[in-house]
């Protein structure tokens, strides 16, 4: 269960990564002031991002450890520490000093990180592949 729950999220969690980098892109390119919306779609990744990785240690300690593991393990809580830093940052920030470029920055390099967490256990990140 746990398998095919991780495995299906991932997907949400792309989603929302790359909705959440659209709308920074789109912020940024406009010159817009920052809005709540940015700052919900951040909050929104971020979360999804922790209850994959909740989801992924209860996976982990339902089945046997696998050393191919570890490079899919350290990738992914590096990602999910991206993601986290920079809504925080930007909800202590003034608002005249919030900016749309730090989240185009983390959420590239969150997702660059995910993708290469996918790769690093041998699977594609838009396959559904069971193992």
């Amino acid at each position: 269960m746990f398998f095919y729950a991780h495995s299906g999220l991932r997907y949400l969690v792309l989603l929302a990564g790359l909705l959440t980098l659209a709308y920074a892109v789109f912020g940024a390119a406009t010159r817009r002031p920052y809005d709540r919306t940015m700052f919900r779609l951040a909050r929104t990744f971020t979360a999804i991002t922790h209850i994959q990785v909740v989801v992924g240690v209860a996976l982990l300690l339902s089945r046997p450890f696998s050393g191919a593991l570890i490079g899919h393990i350290v990738t992914m809580v590096f990602a999910a520490v991206v993601v986290t830093v920079v809504p925080s940052v930007m909800r202590r920030r003034e608002p005249a000093a919030r900016t749309y470029l730090p989240h185009v920055v983390a959420t590239l390099v969150a997702l660059a990180l995910m993708v290469m967490g996918i790769m690093a256990i041998g699977r594609s990140p838009f396959a559904m592949t069971a193992r």
